[in-house]
């Protein structure tokens, strides 16, 4: 059979882990084949079968990672690759792999990526290098479980139901806010809590996309395995995906022992399990688990009580617990996980600099979710290596143009304007309406005067009497001053033109 799995640290993964003793996979020997010769044979097959052309498109940067319990994972640099081969090419690559390879049980496909964990890459090359040995199943002991669980062995090897958490998103890299400090205090009691001592259980955690509840659930289960506990991390599909193919190789009993026999279960996007037999088989383990003190997280995308497809005895026992919602990200917040993103970047690209005006300015338009920001920052990367000019707001306004929603004119208000300015220049809005005549009040004041002016249908005598009670001619001149200003000092321009756009996005 040809099955979607991830493999390791070494490909992209958005699902499941379930961590499996760490022993080395059981294989009967009938003879030693080196897994690099039997791989250019299956190469050469298809070759032959499928012509040059197509072979360089579509299998030119296939590899082969290694073999795992007589299946064999092989890689390919991008998901769509990934998906031409799946949709185009299955049953031709299952044929040739299991023809000349020692792989019975059939092939996984994944996306491999480069690893930012310095000790994974050997441990990937070592399962490359590894010999694999021509074999068929060996028939299971009957009512002998498929694997034990206990803590992660450090090749993060992973068995059919389960592949190796993200080791980027974990505590540390996690930016916290007032929209997600409650979720994260509570993540990181529950991670720290002895086995059977948590003090919130089951956790429900719901938010919006990309707001951070899928990072927060893989700390959990990282620190939580750090600490020597059993822990199970799925997402709704590959939990589905496990149970079905218990069921269909009649392991279904093992399955289930194997889950209750965790310290930790932690469930992605619950919102999507579906059919009657798996959400009771769901709703089974939830119960035992947390009848035997064992702790359960779980995340979806609206309140429990919400998930109409879910079963009614499921949605009660998650709403039982602790119910955190993981809130929208504020403005302070999106400039925070930006620059975090932005530094990552310039660790690797020493030449790409972003200035603090950019960034404020894309953090107040692109207010969606952290996998925005992270679009938005790869697209300001893009401009400055690519077009190899400095990112001005003018060029990051083009950029993240499809990453900004499409909206009304903001009406802005002339208090507005008064506060926002007030800000950028560290005075008060009262220094601003006072009569005080100092540098650091004069030109705040003239730059309210003149974006009020700009931005709003108000007339100048109105405006001079929001700012005080001043006659319009004052009003004027501030408008003059600034005009004049701005065309000949082109920071000071750049200055006001980011005031504009924040206050009118």
């Amino acid at each position: 059979m040809f099955e979607r799995q991830d493999f390791g640290d070494m490909v992209e993964t958005t699902s499941v882990v379930v961590t499996i003793a760490a022993e080395e996979p059981a294989v009967v020997q009938v003879g030693e084949v080196s897994i690099q010769d039997a791989w250019e044979r299956v190469r050469r097959r298809l070759r032959a079968e499928l012509g040059e052309d197509v072979f360089s498109s579509w299998f030119g940067r296939l590899e082969i990672a290694g073999i795992v319990e007589g299946v064999a994972y092989l890689t390919v640099p991008t998901r769509f690759l990934k998906s031409w081969l799946e949709a185009h090419y299955t049953e031709r690559l299952r044929v040739n792999c299991m023809a000349e390879l020692p792989a019975p049980n059939g092939v996984m496909l994944s996306v491999r990526t480069v690893s930012r964990d310095p000790a994974a890459q050997p441990q990937i090359e070592a399962l490359r290098n590894r010999t694999a040995t021509v074999a068929s199943p060996a028939p299971a002991e009957a009512g002998r479980p498929v694997a034990s669980l206990s803590p992660a062995s450090e090749s993060d090897l992973v068995d059919a139901c389960g592949t190796a958490l993200d080791r980027r998103m974990n505590f540390q890299s996690f930016v916290v806010g007032k929209s997600n400090q409650l979720a994260f205090a509570a993540a990181e009691r529950i991670a720290a809590a002895p086995a059977g001592q948590s003090p919130y259980n089951p956790l429900y955690l719901h938010a919006g996309v990309g707001l951070g509840k899928t990072h927060l659930l893989q700390a959990i289960a990282q620190e939580a395995r750090r600490q020597g506990k059993r822990v199970a991390y799925f997402t709704a599909d590959r939990f589905m995906y496990g149970f079905v193919a218990a069921l269909k190789s009649q392991t279904a009993l093992a399955f289930k022992e194997k889950l209750r026999g965790i310290d930790l279960l932690v469930v992605d996007d619950v919102q999507f399990i579906q059919g009657k037999s798996i959400q009771q088989e769901f709703g089974h383990t939830i119960n035992a688990l947390l009848d035997a003190g064992k702790q359960i997280v779980v995340a979806g995308d609206r309140m429990a009580g919400e998930l109409e497809a879910l079963d009614e005895r499921i949605r009660s026992r998650l709403g039982g617990g602790l119910v955190v919602e993981v809130g929208e990200l504020d403005e302070t917040l999106r400039a925070t996980i930006l620059s975090s993103r932005l530094e990552a970047l310039q660790t690797a690209h020493p030449n790409f600099q972003v200035s603090p005006d950019v960034v404020a300015y894309v953090s107040r338009v692109v207010a969606t979710n952290g996998r925005d920001l992270d679009g938005a920052a790869n697209r300001l990367l893009a401009h400055a290596t690519l077009s190899g000019q400095l990112v001005t707001l003018e060029t990051a306004e083009a950029a993240i143009r499809d990453l900004v929603r499409t909206r009304e004119p903001r009406r802005v208000k002339i208090e507005d304007i008064q506060k926002l300015v007030a800000t950028r220049y560290n005075v008060s809005r009262a220094d601003i309406l006072s009569e005080r005549r100092t540098a650091a009040v004069v030109k705040p004041r003239q730059i309210a005067m003149y974006l009020s002016k700009a931005l709003t249908p108000r007339s100048l005598p109105e405006i001079g009497r929001r700012f005080g009670g001043r006659d319009h001619t004052t009003v004027l001149h501030a408008v003059r001053k600034i005009e004049k200003a701005i065309s000949e000092d082109r920071s000071l321009h750049d200055e006001v033109d980011l005031l504009k756009r924040m206050l009118q996005e």
